[in-house]
């Protein structure tokens, strides 16, 4: 999750408008520092203040943690110790799985809620139609109607931005796809695109690139592996990473054609990932 959470957190410091505003109610004008004074030393992952001085707390899951009510609970009276006044929480949920978690703690005396809010509740086609880089990153985690055709516009308008600016919004889309396993389908749309060879060629930026989206494909991949893929599944798999081949390095000689064809899921998914960096079919292959 962590990778996730550092690209998560770093596109919804910079969202502010439209999309925080629909799940918090709130507009952030600044966000401060969230080392909280605690016995465990906990650390909020996002803090913010509105103009009028309320606190809005936000903490990032990707699993249903039972227990979370209670942990939001020692974060407000951390929070309320460092700044003397409660914040209004709220606990968003990335997760694939259906949202499960409680907010609310009763006991004798204690009547705490704190709101448990999936990121599906956001209308994702709607982020990317407001035309800003951030509300498109963020739409991959929300509520899409044909992800194919959302990727497309994403990557489009990331192709708009400056070179450093597209090359970071690129980076943190493929981490964040990695909680939907869309890293194969934001290659493969890519791929058809000049963005890719743009980002991938910055003597800078592009090995940054290539990390996240090997992690991108592991994660997402693994996590449908786990699950245990369809024959289907893994025939589409196989079909795309044969025209991600053909996209690199041109047709593909039946015999190799047949070797590619033959291999199970496991092999497929590493050469996947060799992908990005062989420089030719026989290094692909060797």
């Amino acid at each position: 999750m962590h990778e996730y959470d550092t690209a998560l957190k770093s596109v919804l410091r910079r969202v502010k408008g439209s999309a925080l505003r629909e799940l918090t109610g709130l507009s952030v004008v600044r966000w401060h520092n969230t080392d909280l004074p605690a016995v465990q030393n906990r650390r909020a992952d996002m803090l913010g203040e509105t103009a009028d001085g309320t606190l809005l707390h936000i903490e990032l899951q990707s699993t249903n943690e039972a227990g979370m009510a209670l942990r939001m609970l020692e974060y407000a009276a951390a929070i309320y110790r460092r700044f003397g006044r409660f914040p209004q929480q709220m606990v968003l949920y990335v997760g694939e799985k259906k949202l499960r978690m409680r907010g609310d703690l009763k006991g004798p005396h204690l009547d705490f809620q704190c709101r448990i809010a999936d990121i599906r509740e956001l209308n994702g086609d709607r982020l990317i139609g407001t035309g800003r880089v951030e509300d498109n990153v963020l739409a991959v985690l929300a509520r899409l109607g044909d992800s194919d055709t959302a990727i497309r516009r994403i990557l489009r308008r990331i192709a708009g931005c400056g070179p450093e600016r597209r090359a970071d919004a690129f980076r943190e889309l493929m981490l964040l796809a990695g909680l939907r396993h869309l890293g194969p389908v934001i290659t493969r749309e890519a791929n058809e695109m000049p963005i890719l060879n743009d980002i991938m060629d910055h003597e800078v930026f592009g090995p940054k690139i290539r990390e996240g989206m090997e992690k991108g494909l592991q994660k997402g991949l693994q996590k449908g592996l786990e699950k245990g893929l369809t024959k289907g599944r893994r025939e589409g798999e196989r079909t795309i990473v044969l025209r991600q081949i053909a996209q690199r390095f041109g047709s593909v000689p039946p015999a190799t054609l047949k070797r590619i064809e033959a291999l199970p899921s496991s092999k497929l998914e590493r050469l996947a990932v060799r992908l990005l960096d062989a420089t030719s079919l026989d290094d692909l292959l060797g």
